[in-house]
């Protein structure tokens, strides 16, 4: 049986606008349970601001803004840290004090009991990252450790960690797919002063890695090796790209080559004359219907910097950054980079990336998979395991291949689902048309976008797995229907004074009552008890 979807908790930051000055508010805008939405607010430390500075003293290339700091950077000596290099006591550091600075307060209850649950489902705990302030985009949040010793955040099997944006169009549903169809494009080789990038030898690598035959690793495959096909285009014309995308059916794109940062999601130059910006690609693979977009270069995840004409400090640029443009435009998934990669590091995490998916991994596994690689290959005091980032659009499950005919997924969640032979017969009804009708089977009924649902419903406000009915017995109540909401924007449903909004919450279902998921605008549906 397939393992049933990862419970998802989503963190959001920004600055506290009314309050004390320097004060940051983080709270929970999707938990896996209903109490799990909490709040907490508390300053930026001066020690990590300090912590920040020394970093890209060390490790960054480029210039990016600095929390505002009165004192200089942390001197190379760390409290309770006296072994290994600086480099990998100042990474530590740094990955523990934005552990500790996030996961605060009741965000830290709210992170614990998350995590109970996907331990009890037997699954991990996928943990997404909204950063609303531009500023916080360029820190390395990946490298978030608990304690010393544990493992960092991004390369953990039990927590798989994402950034996302909840600024976005809908998700329109990806198609799964039994094998993995790539686009390869390589862009202009050069850009100003420049070095050319090795970009055939990168294409190369990806097309073996992607074409040849492999033992998976995962016991789910075991046998049942992943199709693959590969199709390349080196520095094409927009058309051309275009084109090549419409017809192909590709469910990754990948793009090697210069870019630059600038609004609407930067320009990726495509040969010697024409260019793309962030906002047209993502326009054209959301009508394709492109899964992953992946970009091997230095600028994929950075955001684009002015001076501020009166103070002369760097701001950043909102809605620069290429992955950010692309999830909110509607991509499911978007991996770029963070900071300047090196090539032989970059094929590196390529060919890991590659086979994890190959392997049936979802994204957000098969990226902690790769940067495992990285950080095996070139240690915790060298930063290129930090450098790639991931976004996941905030509706999407990370599934890009196909599970295997005869997997099924098992319900989550659902504690004394009813075990009877006499349920009673209830169905669900389309007011609009008397024709719908979807009969409740077996005590449970899934409603969303997906196709894998009991009722589909292709509205844009209706989330992928909206919300389910189901015939329960619980300890203290008679056997009874009840609906459980787990969407993005709740369901309306008809109580004795009128239309309610139920959101991460459960009511229970009379023969009578009326719904509508996600909008009032939505289709009007009957829940219908037959005695």
């Amino acid at each position: 049986m397939a393992v049933p979807e990862a419970p998802c908790l989503t963190l959001a930051i920004a600055p506290l606008t009314h309050g004390q000055p320097g004060h940051w508010v983080t709270w929970v805008t999707n938990a896996p349970y209903p109490g799990g939405y909490v709040l907490h607010d508390r300053p930026w430390p001066e020690d990590l601001s300090q912590t920040w500075q020394a970093w890209q003293a060390l490790f960054s290339l480029q210039a990016s803004p600095t929390f505002a700091s009165t004192a200089t950077p942390l001197p190379p000596d760390f409290p309770g840290e006296e072994t290994g290099s600086y480099s990998s006591r100042l990474m530590q550091h740094l990955g523990l004090r934005l552990w500790q600075w996030l996961f605060a307060g009741s965000i830290h209850t709210g992170f614990s009991q998350s995590q109970g649950i996907a331990i009890g489902q037997g699954t991990p705990l996928r943990l997404q990252l909204e950063l609303r302030d531009p500023n916080l985009v360029m820190l390395p949040w990946e490298i978030m450790q608990p304690q010393r010793g544990k493992q960092a955040i991004s390369v953990s099997q039990q927590i798989l960690f994402s950034r996302t944006t909840s600024d976005v169009d809908p998700l329109v549903p990806p198609p799964l797919s039994q094998s993995l169809n790539v686009l390869l494009v390589l862009g202009q080789a050069t850009h100003g002063q420049d070095s050319p990038l090795q970009l055939q030898q990168e294409a190369n690598i990806l097309i073996q890695s992607l074409t040849r035959t492999v033992q998976p690793s995962n016991i789910l495959t075991q046998g049942i090796p992943v199709p693959r096909r590969v199709d390349l285009l080196v520095q094409p014309t927009r058309s051309a790209l275009v084109r090549q995308l419409e017809s192909g059916n590709y469910n990754l794109f990948f793009y090697a080559g210069h870019g630059v940062t600038a609004p609407e999601g930067g320009r990726l130059l495509l040969n010697g004359t024409e260019v793309l910006s962030g906002t047209e690609l993502a326009q054209v693979l959301v009508r394709c219907k492109t899964t992953l977009a992946v970009f091997n270069a230095c600028w994929g995840a950075q955001m684009d910097y002015l001076q501020a004409p009166d103070t002369g400090t760097l701001q950043a640029v909102p809605r620069s950054s290429l992955a950010e443009t692309l999830i909110h435009h509607g991509v499911p998934a978007v991996l770029g980079m963070r900071d300047v990669i090196a090539d032989e590091e970059a094929l590196t995490f390529v060919q890991s990336l590659a086979q994890a998916l190959s392997d049936r991994h979802s994204i957000d596994q098969a990226v902690a998979i790769a940067r495992q690689q990285l950080l095996t290959l070139y240690r915790f005091n060298q930063p290129t395991w930090t450098l790639p980032v991931l976004y996941m659009h905030p509706e999407f499950d990370g599934r890009l291949i196909k599970p295997l005919e005869g997997a099924t997924e098992l319900p989550t969640n659902v504690p004394f689902l009813y075990q009877g032979n006499s349920l009673p017969v209830a169905e669900v009804r389309s007011l609009a048309d008397p024709l719908q009708v979807w009969p409740v089977r077996g005590g449970l009924m899934r409603v969303g976008r997906k196709s894998e649902n009991d009722v589909v419903l292709q509205e844009q406000w209706v989330s992928q797995n909206h919300a389910e009915i189901i015939y329960r017995t619980d300890l203290h109540q008679d056997p009874s229907y009840f609906l459980r909401d787990f969407s993005r924007f709740g369901t309306l449903v008809t109580q004795e004074d009128g239309w309610q909004k139920i959101h991460h919450q459960e009511v229970p279902l009379l023969s009578g009552m009326q719904m509508r998921f996600g909008s009032p605008e939505g289709a009007t549906l009957e829940f219908v008890i037959h005695c």
